[in-house]
This record gives C-alpha cells, sequence and structure tokens, in this order.
C-alpha cells in the first residue's frame, strides 16, 4: 500500500485527487495539506511514502521547499504535480531532490501510473519532459541569467515584466504585498537591476522567452 499525501492550495484539486487516489486499491490517501507549513507538521507524526506536491503555494514553495523535504526527510519520494512545464522549472525541481515530475494536465490513469512508477523505480518524467531535459542539458543554458532567481522569484519576474502591480501578483499568489516586494527587491538585487523599467528592458535582451 502506497502511504501518499497530497499538498495543494486548492481545496478543490485536494477534494478531487483524494476522491480519485481514493478508489485505487494500492494507494492509501493519509493526509492533505494546503502549504507548505502544514504539509511539514503532518510528516513530524504521519508516516508518508510519497508526497504529490504542488510548487506553487503560498509561503515556502518551489525547489526550496523541495530542497527542505530532501534534507529533512531523505527518502521520501516527491511527485511534483504542476501547471508550469517549463523546462528550467523541472530542472530545478529535479536538482533540488524531485523524484518526478507531471502536468495537471495530465489524464488520471497517468497520473496513477506516475505515482507507481516513482514507487517502483525513484523516478518518473514524461517522455516529452524527459526529451525536452536532455535537450536542454545537450544545449547548455548556464548563460541565461534568471537561472541565479528561484522559481518563485522567476514567476514575479515575468508578472512584473507583463505590467501587474505589486498588489496584482501578491493577490494572484495568495502572498502578501510586502512578501512580493521582498521578491522584487532580492531578483533585482541578483541581476544587477535597479528598477522595473530596467528589468523590462533585461527581459528584451534574453535570448529566451519571458
Amino acid at each position: 500500500m502506497i502511504r501518499l499525501m497530497v499538498v495543494d492550495d486548492h481545496d478543490l484539486v485536494r477534494a478531487g485527487l483524494t476522491q480519485f487516489l481514493g478508489l485505487c486499491p494500492d494507494v492509501k490517501v493519509v493526509a492533505e495539506a494546503g502549504d507548505g507549513a502544514t504539509m511539514l507538521e503532518k510528516l513530524r507524526t504521519t508516516p508518508v511514502d510519497l508526497v504529490l506536491l504542488d510548487l506553487n503555494m503560498p509561503g515556502l514553495c518551489d525547489a526550496d521547499l523541495i530542497a527542505r523535504l530532501r534534507s529533512l526527510y531523505p527518502t521520501l519520494l516527491i511527485l511534483v504535480l504542476s501547471m508550469h512545464n517549463e523546462t528550467q522549472t523541472v530542472m530545478r525541481a529535479m536538482k533540488a531532490g524531485a523524484s518526478g515530475y507531471i502536468s495537471k494536465n495530465c489524464l488520471p490513469p497517468v497520473l496513477l501510473d506516475a505515482i507507481r512508477k516513482v514507487m517502483e523505480t525513484g523516478k518518473y518524467l514524461p517522455p516529452n519532459v524527459a526529451e525536452q531535459l536532455a535537450f536542454a542539458s545537450a544545449c547548455t543554458r548556464s548563460d541565461d541569467p534568471l537561472e541565479v532567481l528561484s522559481d518563485r522569484e522567476q514567476q514575479i519576474y515575468r508578472m512584473l515584466v507583463n505590467g501587474e502591480s505589486i498588489g496584482d501578483i501578491a493577490r494572484q499568489l495568495c502572498i502578501s504585498d510586502k512578501t512580493v516586494s521582498t521578491h522584487k527587491s532580492n531578483l533585482l538585487n541578483k541581476l544587477g537591476l535597479k528598477n522595473v523599467a530596467e528589468l523590462v528592458r533585461h527581459s528584451m535582451t534574453r535570448k529566451q522567452p519571458v
């Protein structure tokens, strides 16, 4: 029996996943969490084999959360279930210690197959994603300045470049204006930029699309 925790900040998504997985004879959802802090708290008292993890949640999230999980629970399997399938995001998740990565657009049987394969082999990537990663590795992207940013900082970079305000970003990501401002300040410092106008010009000079 696979003891699984569903971690997603959308109640409806968690309910749907729990209902579907509850029909599988070899899977048991033993815990749910809507954010990273709750997940870490429940992991202290609940034995779990695999975490089905959404990356974009309030608070601790993305590759930082995966790395934290890996350091605290080295044997825990982590299958990322995300709407974002950009090659760079997948690579960061896998480098941080994710066991696998699959899109929320996948069919339910594909998700179940991914869970089972992660349990059997410790790794899973859809063929198209694996191909993209192989291609990206062959064509080194170390010259991409966004490599220095965390996933959350890259997300906010894209939103700022698209003209969204601090308040808009905070509402969409379910975080405070202060947290967005902190991320903005950090990413500007990392990129050696002074303001959003320079950020927009910076995005226009990149080889890779934002």
